[in-house]
């Protein structure tokens, strides 16, 4: 196995597991964040992790952006979506010549970011179906099966994408170099802005909001609606995996709590502008209704503001 250093950028519930399973795996990784509370814990005791293979603890580095000196390979960001343009600004001297950066975040628009830090031929986008729950510092939760697809933004084959990849699917996540992981990038845009946005309004973890028939149906007319945007834009989607996807979080994801019901709960700021407002945006460009995925975006915006 070749070792591959990789320097997490955000280390809440995705950033953590993702890191931890690659350093349990033997990669070289460093999780980088500005929780104080998260960074003593995982210094003190480590990181727990529990998942379909069990409970463990896994020794992982952990610091602040601007501690960190190792240039690594692959910084990947898992940073919420509003705050990629200071993390990367923080992490900046870290990244070399050769170091590529991967988003894996929610949402449209993160390509962009990221550009202003790397040549685009050192960039690649995907998109994971991971569950992962930060159930408190230091201990992130994770069960159910999931897929992860990537792609150099610039369409490039690189052995180096293919070498993350096989590093990540050898570490328990499954994941496969994607020429069509756009694709599942706006897929996955409709199974979050249908299934995030309904699981904060409602207050309900997935599971809960696939028990209720009114629930499941609403979640499908949502996606369905960015579904259409996503064909307008060109791009080759397919609903009846899209809504095969949703079907199965819904039963088999019970407990999960979606990061945008977890940042209500917190009173944080979530991810709803480049989920549901970068769906509302792109369907007006196209002269779209988008009614459903509109009046979520309104509510999720109020019930940030009421927090």
């Amino acid at each position: 196995m070749s070792v591959l250093r990789i320097s997490i950028l955000g280390a809440g519930a995705m950033g953590s597991l993702f890191g931890g399973l690659l350093a349990e795996a033997g990669h070289e990784v460093e999780l980088l964040d500005v929780n104080p509370v998260q960074i003593a814990t995982v210094r003190e005791h480590g990181l727990l992790i529990r998942d379909d293979a069990g409970e463990r603890r896994v020794a992982i580095p952990i610091m602040r952006p601007e501690e960190a000196t190792t240039r690594p390979d692959w910084l990947i960001v898992f940073t919420k979506a509003m705050h990629t343009q200071g993390a990367l600004d923080s992490a900046r001297h870290l990244i070399g010549s050769q170091t590529r950066l991967l988003s894996l975040q929610n949402g449209l628009g993160n390509a962009e970011k990221l550009a202003d830090f790397a040549d685009v031929s050192r960039i690649a986008i995907g998109m994971t179906t991971v569950p992962a729950d930060l159930v408190a510092p230091g201990e992130v939760h994770s069960h159910g099966q999931s897929k992860t697809r990537v792609v150099m933004v610039d369409g490039s084959e690189d052995a180096a994408l293919a070498a993350l990849a096989s590093a990540l699917d050898a570490a328990g996540v499954p994941c496969a170099v994607d020429p069509d992981a756009v694709v599942a990038i706006w897929e996955k845009v409709a199974f979050n802005v249908a299934l995030n946005s309904l699981c904060a309004v409602t207050r309900r973890t997935v599971g809960a909001l696939g028990a209720d028939a009114d629930g499941r149906q609403l979640a499908h007319a949502i996606a369905s609606e960015a579904l259409a945007v996503a064909q307008a834009e060109g791009l080759m989607v397919s609903p009846q995996r899209t809504h095969a996807t949703i079907d199965h979080a819904l039963d088999h994801h019970g407990g999960h709590k979606p990061s945008m019901l977890q940042d209500l709960l917190a009173g944080r700021a979530t991810e709803v502008e480049t989920l549901n407002g970068a769906v509302v945006l792109a369907a007006r460009r196209h002269g779209i209704a988008a009614a459903r995925t509109e009046a979520l975006y309104a509510l999720v915006k109020m019930a940030e503001e009421g927090a």
